[in-house]
């Protein structure tokens, strides 16, 4: 059997960038003439289907537009400036010409992409974790990271609680606690949210009325089961956790922003694992753990690492418990992975 070859780097680049032109060249094909177009409307994109949008239009109706070629960077949640087409054209029935800048953005390292962005003008981020796969607060200490970032506001939410008396060990139940009273002590909002009982699910419901938010977390942690208790009537599919690996299963595909009756909007986003932070600078995580501020600055050395380094204000405030020692070991870990990862630098020069 032949080996099979693996492509370089530059290879890849260019089998893309011969896909985009192509993509490119087919959507021209359905392009107007401005004499084609109705006034310019403002929209907000619902959801982005590679070189075309849903876009909603300030009465509520939804059209699938066409996107012009100068427009980079388009996700869910954006607020448009887009035409209505006299004419519907291959089903398309617009064109999306501009977008207005973001109040927020949420954005994920690529390895080919840069920083890609997943979706704009958010004021909520529910961070999901559950009992089940497993309780992870690294991956919650990651997402507080990118929101504090972006200055959107995060909210914890346990789910899966009523497994806490079913099948959890009570001293594993001692310890979720434990680390979520360390973040109610920082100051972070935790909701408790069952979708089997129902708990939580009205608390949750009254958190999102007046927001734009997004739930984020790692798959399998219920982010697709909450949707459907938040808003039965989509029904969208969820899957159940596999019993053999304890991975949960990717259960949204293409970002999609949704409205609630009684007010705030919720984009539905596909899972991701891990919170990739390797775009960012040491300096950038330390700022993403907001306890750690009164203490920036007082390191002996100017270089500290805040790992094992003599003087390091950081490690003698972990050691009072002014700071606790978990978060510390946290962070410490999350700039590990920094050093370990080689595609740091490229975001990082």
């Amino acid at each position: 059997m032949a080996k099979i070859k693996k492509l370089t780097k530059g290879q890849v680049r260019r089998i893309k960038a011969n896909q985009d032109n192509k993509l490119h060249s087919k959507t021209d094909k359905v392009q107007w003439q401005d004499d084609e177009l109705g006034e310019p409307q403002t929209g907000t994109v619902i959801s982005r289907f590679g070189q075309h949008a849903d876009v909603e239009s300030t009465d509520g109706t939804c059209y699938r537009c066409n996107l012009r070629r100068s427009i980079n960077s388009l996700v869910c949640g954006d607020k448009v400036l887009w035409r209505l087409g006299k004419e519907t054209k291959h089903s398309i029935k617009g064109v999306v010409e501009a977008v207005h800048e973001r109040n927020s953005m949420l954005s994920r390292p690529d390895v080919y992409d840069g920083v890609k962005p997943i979706a704009a003008n958010i004021s909520q981020i529910l961070i999901v974790s559950s009992i089940l796969p497993v309780f992870n607060a690294d991956i919650i200490d990651r997402y507080l990271v990118a929101a504090e970032q972006t200055g959107i506001t995060p909210v914890i939410v346990l789910n899966k609680i009523d497994l806490l008396t079913e099948t959890i060990d009570k001293t594993i139940q001692d310890e979720i606690e434990q680390q979520l009273q360390i973040y109610r002590n920082i100051g972070y909002e935790i909701i408790y949210a069952s979708n089997e009982t129902k708990e939580g699910i009205e608390t949750l419901r009254q958190q999102l009325s007046s927001h734009t938010s997004i739930f984020v977390g790692q798959s399998g942690v219920g982010k697709s089961t909450l949707v459907n208790s938040l808003m039965p009537e989509l029904g969208l599919v969820t899957k159940i956790v596999s019993e053999n690996s304890g991975l949960g299963q990717h259960t949204t595909t293409v970002a999609r922003l949704f409205h609630f009756e009684d007010g705030g909007d919720l984009i539905d986003s596909p899972g991701i694992r891990e919170f990739g932070l390797w775009h960012l600078s040491p300096q950038e995580v330390c700022r993403g753990f907001i306890e750690f501020d009164e203490y920036l600055g007082f390191c002996k050395f100017r270089d500290c690492t805040h790992q094992k380094d003599p003087g390091c204000a950081l490690v003698a405030a972990a050691e009072k418990n002014d700071i606790h020692p978990k978060r510390l070991a946290s962070f410490q870990r999350i700039l590990a992975s920094l050093g370990e990862n080689t595609l740091t630098s490229r975001f990082n020069d």
